[in-house]
């Protein structure tokens, strides 16, 4: 066989793995992670209105749209605070590989962003509850990847420094808004992703 052969083979088997989808196996112990995790979901969420309201005194600053100040969009940017992944409908171009992945980062992203805030925070222990709830939920979502047989993501490191850009209290204010905003929207959306998960993998068995 001609080397010019064997690298055209070499070459195509790359390319096969490559595009080839992660398979995704739920095993016996999925069901119970699974419910685990929508649990440690929703207890997330249902505090996150309770650490807004104890350390975010500004006016104009809620969780409610229709009640926040203008220019959020630029203070945002200008603070540079990193958006959460997006998290698509359950498809063939969006895997339940992928998902769990996408939420796996932005689990460690907004863990990042909490301990950030924090070392400006008057109320830091206010956030030491949530911080524990999003160690739990991102254990219990490598335990998903586990028990699907999938590589567990790995620790993203995190460039961001938000703390060294919080010069003021009013920036403080705005960057924790801002945060617990993203995270309560992106925890919505782990929780559909989470279900829509659980009822591929309950179609697939």
């Amino acid at each position: 066989m001609s080397p010019l052969l064997i690298a055209a083979l070499l070459c195509s088997l790359l390319a096969v793995s490559i595009s080839a989808p992660v398979q995704f196996s739920p095993q016996e112990g999925f069901s119970q992670h699974m419910e685990l995790a929508k649990s440690f979901t929703k207890k997330l969420l249902s505090e996150i209105p309770t650490v807004h309201h104890s350390c975010v005194g500004t006016e104009g600053l809620s969780l409610e749209p229709s009640a926040e100040v203008k220019n959020l969009e630029y203070i945002m940017a200008a603070l540079a605070i990193p958006a959460a992944p997006r998290l698509a409908p359950i498809s063939e171009t969006h895997t339940p590989a992928m998902s769990l992945g996408r939420i796996s980062e932005g689990l460690q992203l907004h863990q990042h962003l909490l301990q950030e805030v924090k070392k400006k925070l008057k109320c830091s222990e206010k956030l030491t509850p949530l911080l524990a709830d999003l160690r739990d939920l991102s254990a219990q979502v490598h335990k998903l990847q586990q028990e699907a047989q999938l590589t567990p993501s790995e620790p993203q490191a995190q460039s961001s420094s938000l703390s060294s850009r919080l010069t003021g209290d009013y920036e403080v204010q705005v960057a924790t808004h801002l945060v617990l905003q993203q995270l309560r929207s992106f925890g919505q959306d782990v929780f559909r992703s989470l279900r829509h998960i659980f009822t591929q993998s309950a179609l697939g068995a």
